[in-house]
């Protein structure tokens, strides 16, 4: 496995940029373009990561149902839940190559969100994003992303990914 470099590492750190600026414009279509063709989305709490559960918040293990989510949220609850606006913010805590044009990034996460109806700004969820990130074609993509959050409940309903 090779080394990391560190035009490498600002492109990775620019995808995670995009995938937060998407989610912060709920831009549903971008977000999906952060993704590869075998693309995975997993949102799960820590107790559940540590005990092996397989249960989650969201389990959208393949491209297809990353695409579903899109529909969902643009077409199928669009209007029917109350909006936010969320705010991620993320720190990449380490980053290592998994094998042939693969990276695992490690990242420190929290979202903020205002509520619509009162403006009050709270905190949403913190954790940790597992991301397998594929350098494959002309710019990185994530393979998988997963966001391990800290607490087994959120403050509001979740509409939008982590």
């Amino acid at each position: 496995m090779s080394e990391i470099t560190p035009e490498v590492m600002a492109q990775l750190d620019a995808l995670q940029l995009q995938y937060m600026d998407a989610l912060g414009r709920k831009d549903m279509g971008a977000w999906l373009a952060t993704f590869d063709a075998e693309g995975a989305y997993v949102c799960k709490t820590l107790e559940a990561e540590e005990r092996g559960l397989g249960i989650a918040f969201i389990l959208d293990d393949c491209h297809d149902r990353l695409k579903d989510r899109v529909q969902f949220v643009t077409r199928v609850w669009a209007g029917t839940f109350q909006d936010y606006q969320p705010r991620h913010f993320a720190q990449r805590v380490s980053c290592r190559s998994v094998g042939v044009d693969l990276i695992e990034m490690r990242s420190n996460f929290s979202v903020m969100f205002t509520r619509s109806d009162t403006l009050k700004t709270e905190v949403f969820a913190a954790g940790q994003y597992i991301d397998l990130i594929s350098l494959a074609k002309d710019k990185p993509l994530f393979r998988s992303k997963t966001a391990i959050t800290d607490a087994p409940l959120m403050a509001h309903y979740m509409a939008y990914p982590i």
